[in-house]
């Protein structure tokens, strides 16, 4: 990681004292954000314990670089939660979606973009496969955890009740995570129906198994006050018991606790043999100004993924270019439909930000 010292020149008492006081505050805050107490509770099977709860982390990006210390493009805030908080309880508000013209269009999007890329060898972008439709680019950028190093995910993902998609045929999938053989993947959706939550079932029927709106209850439960922009956490883990078993989790910041959102077991039908915490578009050029609809409707949208981490042998780490390689180290916004876009490796591959 590239770093850039600040030494203190010999002799300035004030700017040392600035110092130890603003370091003073850094304690006194991180302590009073200690963790609870710690209760029964039951996890998945693999999961280790690990000292701290919820932690605050700021992260600071430029384009196509390691975080930069006192640079500010980039920037985002979000409290990534414990992986092995206490697992218990079931999101409510999740149900099973009706059909729909709207919502089928989605889900043959979405499909026919991973078969694409199943058939293609994986996503890489420098093998980008076919557009589902003539009129549709698809495109995604981000990280792929490679096959065999993680048995679980967990990353926290911004989301923007605010971006609102008008054409039927555009889709933003971001971001999206899915962990390798797993049997969901869960999916910040953005489409005509409204900001949802999908729990894309890969090992039974296909399609979203269990969608949840981003709405007021949404932020309340899942969503720390205080951020901007919100963000919630996800796991996505294999559990006990027999055959390819996964469940997928959010984490209710009122309880403290990780909530089910869907479990499923079966044979992962991806096609893919690895994972992945990616952004990702289904998009057509509005006449009216040349570039993608969502470059104009997203464009004070930011779309960030912290925290990335994979579970391997018990212990949660951080996604690291070993584990995680990034689809691309310096992707051109033109070939998004939205030349502003900028894609920011806001740390060493667990972290992202695409925004303009």
């Amino acid at each position: 990681m590239r770093r850039h010292p600040h030494p203190l020149a010999a002799g300035c008492r004030t700017l040392l004292a600035a110092a130890l006081l603003l370091a003073s505050a850094a304690l006194t805050g991180a302590a009073a954000q200690g963790s609870a107490a710690a209760e029964p509770d039951t996890r998945p099977a693999g999961t280790t314990a690990t000292a701290s709860a919820t932690h605050p982390t700021r992260t600071t990006a430029t384009p196509g670089t390691h975080p930069v210390p006192g640079e500010s493009a980039g920037t985002t805030t979000a409290s990534a939660p414990d992986p092995a908080a206490p697992h218990r309880g079931r999101v409510t508000g999740a149900r099973t979606p009706d059909r729909s013209p709207a919502r089928d269009r989605a889900v043959r999007a979405f499909a026919e973009g991973r078969r694409a890329a199943a058939r293609e060898g994986g996503p890489d972008r420098s093998r980008r496969p076919a557009r589902p439709d003539a009129d549709l680019t698809h495109d995604w950028w981000g990280v792929f955890p490679q096959p065999g190093t993680h048995d679980g995910i967990t990353a926290t993902h911004t989301v923007d009740p605010a971006y609102h998609v008008r054409d039927s045929e555009n889709f933003t999938y971001a971001p999206t995570t899915k962990a390798q053989n797993s049997c969901m993947e869960v999916v910040t959706a953005y489409w005509q129906s409204g900001p949802e939550l999908w729990a894309w079932d890969w090992c039974g029927a296909g399609g979203p198994a269990k969608t949840l709106p981003i709405d007021a209850a949404f932020l309340a439960k899942y969503t720390p006050g205080g951020t901007a922009p919100a963000a919630y956490s996800v796991q996505l883990v294999r559990e006990g018991g027999s055959g390819n078993t996964w469940g997928a989790y959010l984490y209710n910041h009122r309880t403290a606790s990780w909530e089910l959102l869907y479990r499923q077991s079966g044979k992962d039908q991806s096609g893919l043999d690895h994972g992945w915490d990616m952004f990702e578009i289904y998009a057509s050029v509005n006449p009216a100004t040349g570039v993608g609809w969502y470059c104009t409707e997203a464009r004070n949208t930011v779309f960030d993924s912290s925290a990335v981490k994979l579970r391997r042998d018990g212990a949660w780490n951080p996604a690291s270019p070993a584990d995680s390689p990034w689809t691309d180290p310096a992707p051109n916004g033109r070939d998004f439909l939205c030349p502003a876009l900028r894609f920011l490796r806001a740390g060493a591959n667990d972290h992202w930000t695409v925004r303009q």
